[in-house]
């Protein structure tokens, strides 16, 4: 099963985050390049002090312990959300709060 997801994953070319429970880190926003037999080659870039290092790594496919992606990401604070203008009504966001109507 985790063959078949990291497998979907590759094709997909989306950032991942993968943690090695043989070596108990994590790999921020790598992406799979290849999956052959149980050996997944991953690319990722780190920052240290000025430089951006770009590595590639091939791991076992059994020394991954879990793997997240990001689905989304919402700004904080009090930002104004950009609405569509073909964005169908039922999933625009109203001002007002549905609890406040009273008809």
């Amino acid at each position: 099963m985790l063959h078949r997801k990291i497998y979907q994953l590759c094709c997909d070319g989306r950032e991942i985050w993968i943690f090695l429970r043989d070596q108990q880190r994590w790999i921020e926003r790598a992406r799979i390049l290849d999956i052959e037999g149980d050996l997944v080659t991953l690319r990722y870039e780190t920052e240290e002090e000025e430089e951006i290092c770009s590595w590639e790594e091939i791991v076992r496919l059994e020394s991954i312990g879990a793997v997240t992606q990001k689905l989304a990401t919402v700004p904080r604070g009090d930002v104004e959300l950009s609405v569509a203008e073909d964005c169908p009504e039922a999933e625009q966001i109203s001002d007002h709060h549905p609890e406040s109507n009273s008809d």
